[in-house]
């Protein structure tokens, strides 16, 4: 946003923004109470010197090389209060280097490439020639071979829209904070459609609640004879044998994936069992802190009337408190610091912060849990029978299956910005659904780790299965250093051995394709598949997906899943190309429209997948009845917003190239790519009005970004999916 033209601007909002800008002045200009070229680049945190230089020589009216407050008031003034003339001036100066009154060509490519550099573009420097060009000739409409003031304003006002914007948001500390208007809303818990939107969740918490309070009086009642600590630690012990036993049903994975394609998806959140799973972990840390509280209160109790100390009730078998030997208290202190541990090391900070082996490592340890709950509770195996037999036959399935095929990977594409793409040989027995995630072993960068990631390729690509790896983590960044650089390995005394077994299985990287692609034959075990949530895109009538950086692989294989479907619909006549699309619904798609959104961070990142986008986007039919069919948007957050001075020219060329070559010049594909984040309101309002049916947004790829989307879809009313991996 920006400050509104002169006449929405009151005198009070005058007098703060005069005052603020007075303050933020005498902090940049220091002794001499004048601000030079250094501390004003430092002020506007700009990139690129170029156009702090201008700015700085259009801001000091005087030519003294440095800039007064009077001189900057002046200034700030126009570019705020002034009218599209008085801005549009401005700019025109910016780009007039020599202050000839007309822009040359040479000039505005100066201008440009200092654009490109400033939105951390990089392009060759004849598509630079091209943009010029592009801009030049559009806007030089007497074809003098300059451009003048007049042809400027004529050809930015093709761009309503940037028109009215028209800032230099680097700026941004002249701006005085916004002053936040006070609004009353209703808690987001409290509206009506965060209640439809997690209903099923909500309703299910509801009942574990009541679930855990039932188990909880019951146990209370049984052993009123013991005193108040006495039942409150007997009441906790009774949710923990359930507890502990339901954090392990929460991650029965076959079952659910097989549970997902019945009925019982419409009940219970099976979506979420991950974050059930993460509630109940920490609602048995809270039962087991009251639990041994209860306890040791008891112990004190007793340890004055009997002839036992504290240390004694708690530290030894002397008292003879338990089922199995008086081990009760033993077996506690160390499940209470087991649990402790599990759930310390299972914290997103552990997880997200690269070290996400110390969480694998550490919950494996349910093992022990499981083995000393056995021996602490004479109960518990009663509530665990049953469950644990599952979760056995679950681990024992995995792991034949993911041995019987011992699978290799045949191929790897080393991407821009630490992405490794594996190519690995499909077994003709593995059947996935698009948007399904597996775990995967690959001995020879660690022998006993497994790691879920989404598979990219469509269920009907029928030979190979893709995977594409963000570098994170130690075990990912391994992966990706290993492919690296095969040749240099070097051979310590101690590690001869496994040095050895590498480097044969190094060896058989039969052909060197360039530095970054790469063939090869490296044994690599696959569990699963898994479902997730986007096994119901199909069920959609619009489906919106969004992908956050490497956040589009599960849309990867989606797109291309879709796409298939798709182009069995797709009619061709016969005696000229012509091509159009039946608007047929067949029971395995309902869908009649896709979003497809991806957003990146900077121009690399768009290398991962444009490939298949391009693939993507050529599939697609001439003409369609009611529109385009798959629509895609791309946005580069690096990139600065077309409203800012820094970045107008430069979108425009980018506008005028694309329409001229129908390609984008960032990405080359026929999609336009953004500069900046979208505007979600904006997004989902046009979403909404295109009325193509129920609505489901699908996502992928930062929490924090999940939070604001998850929010505008329960403003507008669509079912809203998370992915996790």
């Amino acid at each position: 946003g920006n400050t509104a033209g002169p006449a929405t601007m009151s005198m009070d909002e005058d007098a703060r923004w005069l005052e603020w800008v007075t303050k933020q002045f005498e902090s940049i200009a220091g002794e001499d109470k004048e601000i030079d070229i250094d501390e004003f680049k430092t002020a506007l945190k700009v990139k690129e010197s170029f156009f702090a230089e201008r700015f700085f020589a259009l801001f000091d009216s005087d030519g003294s090389s440095s800039i007064s407050l009077d001189e900057l008031l002046k200034a700030l003034d126009l570019l705020i209060h002034g009218s599209e003339t008085d801005k549009l001036k401005f700019l025109f100066q910016v780009y007039d280097v020599d202050g000839s009154g007309s822009i040359d060509p040479d000039e505005l490519r100066t201008v440009l490439k200092s654009c490109l550099r400033e939105s951390a573009i990089s392009l060759p420097e004849e598509k630079l020639d091209d943009l010029t060009l592009a801009l030049f000739e559009s806007a030089d409409k007497d074809n003098s071979g300059a451009i003048t003031f007049e042809e400027l304003k004529a050809e930015l006002e093709t761009f309503p829209e940037v028109m009215e914007n028209l800032t230099i948001s680097a700026a941004n500390w002249l701006k005085p904070p916004e002053q936040e208007e006070k609004k009353h809303h209703a808690p987001r818990y409290l509206t009506r459609a965060y209640w439809h939107n997690n209903s099923r969740k909500l309703l299910f918490l509801c009942l574990y609640a009541c679930l855990s309070l039932l188990l909880f009086i019951s146990a209370m009642l049984q052993h009123r004879q013991g005193g108040l600590w006495y039942m409150v630690a007997k009441g906790c012990g009774q949710c923990l044998n359930f507890n502990c036993t339901f954090v392990m049903v929460l991650m029965l994975r076959r079952c659910f994936t097989w549970l997902r394609a019945t009925w019982v998806v419409r009940v219970l959140p099976l979506d979420q069992n991950i974050l059930l799973h993460q509630i109940v972990g920490y609602a048995i840390l809270c039962y087991t802190l009251v639990h041994t509280t209860a306890h040791v209160i008891n112990f004190v109790q007793l340890s004055e009337s009997s002839g036992f100390s504290l240390w004694e009730y708690l530290l030894t078998t002397r008292p003879g408190i338990g089922w199995v030997k008086g081990t009760a208290s033993v077996t506690g202190v160390l499940l209470q610091v087991f649990i402790c541990l599990m759930v310390l090391c299972s914290s997103t900070f552990v997880r997200r912060s690269g070290h996400f082996e110390v969480f694998y490592w550490s919950h494996l340890s349910y093992v022990w849990v499981w083995s000393l709950l056995m021996v602490h509770c004479a109960n518990f195996w009663k509530w665990f029978v049953v469950p644990g037999l599952v979760f056995l036959l679950e681990k024992i399935v995995g792991i034949a299956v993911s041995r019987m095929g011992g699978l290799y990977v045949v191929e790897v594409n080393l991407l821009p910005s630490k992405v490794t793409h594996l190519v690995i040989k499909r077994p003709q027995f593995f059947h996935f659904k698009p948007g399904d995630y597996v775990y995967i072993n690959i001995p020879m960068i660690a022998k006993y780790e497994w790691h879920p990631f989404t598979i990219s390729s469509a269920p009907e690509q029928s030979d190979s299965l893709w995977l594409h790896i963000r570098s994170m983590g130690q075990w990912t960044n391994r992966l990706y250093e290993n492919f690296r650089q095969p040749e240099n390995q070097t051979v310590s005394p101690k590690r001869l051995a496994t040095s050895l077994r590498n480097r044969r299985q190094l060896m058989k990287v039969s052909a060197k394709f360039g530095e970054n692609h790469r063939f090869c034959n490296i044994k690599c075990y696959v569990d699963g598949p898994y479902g997730t949530p986007t096994r119901q895109i199909f069920a959609s009538e619009h489906a919106v997906l969004i992908g956050a950086g490497i956040g589009i692989t599960p849309f990867a294989s989606i797109l291309q899943s879709i796409m298939e479907r798709y182009r069995r619909r797709k009619q061709n006549c016969p005696n000229c190309n012509y091509s159009w699309c039946e608007n047929i619904k067949d029971s395995d798609m309902k869908l009649r429209k896709v979003d497809f959104i991806w957003i990146n961070r900077d121009q690399k990142s768009f290398e991962w997948f444009v490939s298949l986008l391009t693939k993507l986007e050529m599939d697609q039919a001439d003409e369609e009845p009611e529109g385009r069919f798959l629509e895609m948007h791309m946005y580069m957050t690096s990139a600065l917003s077309k409203n800012d001075m820094k970045a107008i020219g430069l979108q425009m060329a980018l506008d005028l190239l694309a329409k001229k070559e129908k390609r984008d010049s960032i990405t080359g594909l026929r999609t336009r790519t953004q500069p900046g984040r979208p505007e979600w309101g904006k997004v989902f309002q046009k979403v909404s009005e295109e009325k193509k049916g129920k609505v489901h947004v699908f996502y992928c790829g930062s929490p924090a970004l999940a939070k604001v989307i998850k929010a505008q879809c329960e403003h507008f009313g669509f079912k809203f999916y998370k992915e996790n991996f």
